[in-house]
């Protein structure tokens, strides 16, 4: 198991070995000694492969972009003049003493970096548009957002309650709607995608006193 994550390791590591898990960003062949930019979601970390560790330099040899890598080794300081002030491993480097890969990669449409992306690109890739820099703060500022408003709504004695809700296809299987309790003649909701279930928080303290922080549709 990964003992911390790659945008983690930082000088404070200096001397340690450590087991980090991630995406191979970038592979660099500098005549004999294999250079990769391992990424996860906190952020990027060097790896340095040398030739005197057989097995793991032909590892290296064969990784290509987004594969989906394993790595033990020492963390170690960059030699003067190649450390990068951006980032929070910029002044220390790994050298891998054993290197897996966990899953190859066909080769990326686009690089993750890419910032002149358009839309239709992204949508058609969608599993790697959402690993991009900007997207995984995207997806971390949701979380946080999310447990912030958990916690709050716990520390207040609500309870956190998903009721599931029936659909039904039209017969023309058109549309789908939701089933009401009665179903008149007239009566059809078209279903949206987060439909299919009401989260409600209802509080522990009296029935008399219950609030709900979400309305059901009729």
């Amino acid at each position: 198991m990964r003992t911390t994550y790659c945008g983690l390791v930082s000088d404070a590591l200096m001397g340690q070995t450590v087991t980090l898990m991630g995406w191979a960003h970038r592979r660099r062949d500098h005549g004999g000694v294999i250079f990769i930019d391992l990424r996860d979601r906190e952020g990027i970390v060097q790896i340095v492969c040398d030739p005197d560790r057989a097995q793991t330099f032909a590892t290296a040899e064969d990784v290509r972009h987004e594969f989906c890598l394993k790595v033990t080794g020492l963390v170690r300081a960059r030699p003067a003049g190649t450390e990068n002030a951006n980032l929070v491993s910029g002044k220390v480097e790994v050298l891998a003493h054993e290197l897996e890969v966990l899953n190859p990669s066909v080769t990326p449409p686009f690089q993750l970096d890419d910032d002149n992306l358009s839309e239709t690109v992204r949508l058609t890739h969608r599993v790697l548009d959402l690993r991009r820099p900007q997207m995984q703060k995207n997806l971390m500022l949701r979380y946080r957002v999310a447990m912030e408003t958990r916690r709050f709504l716990d520390e207040h004695g609500f309870v956190d309650i998903e009721t599931p809700m029936l659909t039904k296809s039209t017969p023309e299987g058109a549309r789908d709607y939701l089933v009401p309790s009665r179903v008149p003649a007239s009566t059809a909701t078209t279903r949206s995608p987060s439909a299919s279930a009401t989260r409600t928080c209802a509080p522990t303290a009296s029935p008399s006193s219950r609030r709900s922080t979400s309305r059901p549709r009729s």
